[in-house]
């Protein structure tokens, strides 16, 4: 196949020689080097995918952003187009350039788009001295990540605002995150020197965050029974958890901080639950949490089949569990955790027919009785891990 499309990316200088095409589209501050472009009607990737389409099977070239495949157009259209009907042809990226102005060295440093994407995004990579370079929508990004960092105790974090890299107009500035009031306009990156305040939490993307970390009712898988539970799940990048009777969404949220591009579904049939379930995926960073409102196994009917599936609540459902085993992909993981001896006798049964492992978590901790310091038990935890055939 001869490729209609060519994806080029142009920075702030000088554009590349282009090749004969039918139209050219690409971001409207180019319009002025290039009178016959083709705005893009919308910014966003999936709106740009969709005007590039129009054109299938003539010549057309595409004007992107520094380095297409980097955050940019060219992912997108590797998803839904033939290799074989595209070319690419990028430029220096942003994030290259902003390195190299900061002196940061780019395989230490999180890079990570926030180009019309929510600026929660950024949670699980605010760690003491870590680095980050983030694409962003507008102005009002750095202001939006500058609270965010001042919510979360990292006041004295230093944001410098990287403006037209590469072009006669580049300019940088810096501000810490507490105060932060520069004035900025519209097309930067956004550089990020994480400085954790005296007493900030430390809520990194290893499984088993603190069970405060989270709002609940109670409802919520504890601190080192979900890090076993995580551990047995074994989150990959893109794979998709079920996370049935979710709770607050404990689990489901630490699966998706766990892993690139890693996805799940809450299950859960309770509304005040579901809220819950959503503050604590903007709060955490995982804002892309699907929520499915709902008693199971109805609410299951339809979804996409799972990579892993995580049954915390009703555990010993016999026709929950089918429709769950049903789903699930050859290959993929179920865990299931009981507390009751109904779950438990559910669990053996399953693992007598299924095979798999059985885990007791038994977990004591730090109490008083009188004067004196004692470990209590908690509830233990009977576990059950398989992978379907």
């Amino acid at each position: 196949m001869t490729p209609w499309l060519t994806v080029i990316g142009a920075g702030e200088g000088a554009l590349p020689a282009l090749p004969a095409a039918e139209a050219i589209l690409g971001p409207s501050r180019l319009k002025a080097s290039l009178p016959n472009l083709n705005v893009w009607r919308t910014p966003t990737l999936e709106g740009m995918l969709a005007q590039i389409v129009e054109h299938r099977g003539r010549p057309t070239v595409a004007l992107a952003s520094g380095d297409p495949m980097w955050f940019g157009i060219g992912g997108t259209l590797a998803k839904h187009l033939d290799p074989a009907e595209f070319r690419v042809h990028p430029a220096p990226s942003s994030f290259q350039f902003a390195a190299a102005r900061m002196r940061w060295p780019l395989q230490h440093v999180t890079a990570l788009s926030l180009h019309g994407r929510p600026v929660e995004l950024i949670h699980p990579h605010i760690l003491p001295g870590n680095r980050i370079l983030a694409l962003t929508t507008d102005a009002a990004t750095a202001s939006a990540v500058a609270r965010l960092l001042l919510a979360r105790g990292y006041g004295g974090s230093l944001l410098t605002v990287l403006e037209h890299l590469g072009g006669p107009k580049e300019a940088m500035q810096s501000a810490p995150a507490a105060g932060f009031a520069l004035a900025i306009g519209d097309f930067y990156v956004l550089a990020i020197d994480c400085v954790a305040d005296a007493g900030a939490p430390l809520l990194p993307p290893v499984a088993g965050l603190p069970d405060d970390a989270f709002l609940s009712d109670g409802q919520l898988t504890k601190r080192e029974v979900r890090a076993a539970t995580l551990g047995k799940l074994a989150p990959f990048p893109g794979a998709l958890l079920w996370d049935v009777g979710a709770g607050c969404g404990s689990v489901g949220i630490e699966w998706m901080r766990a892993a690139r591009d890693a996805r799940a579904l809450a299950f859960e049939s309770d509304p005040e639950r579901c809220g819950m379930i959503r503050h604590n995926a903007l709060q955490l960073g995982t804002p892309g949490l699907t929520i499915i409102e709902g008693r199971a196994p109805a609410s299951l009917i339809g979804q996409p089949a799972p990579d892993a599936v995580f049954l915390g609540g009703d555990v010993g459902n016999e026709a929950l569990f089918e429709a769950c085993w049903g789903a699930l992909r050859p290959g993929g993981r179920l865990v299931g955790n009981a507390v009751t001896l109904d779950g438990e006798t559910a669990l053996y049964s399953r693992q007598d027919r299924l095979g798999g492992e059985l885990t007791r978590l038994e977990v004591s901790v730090l109490d008083r009785v009188g004067g004196h310091r004692v470990l209590r038990p908690r509830m233990a935890v009977t576990q059950w891990a398989v992978t379907k055939p």
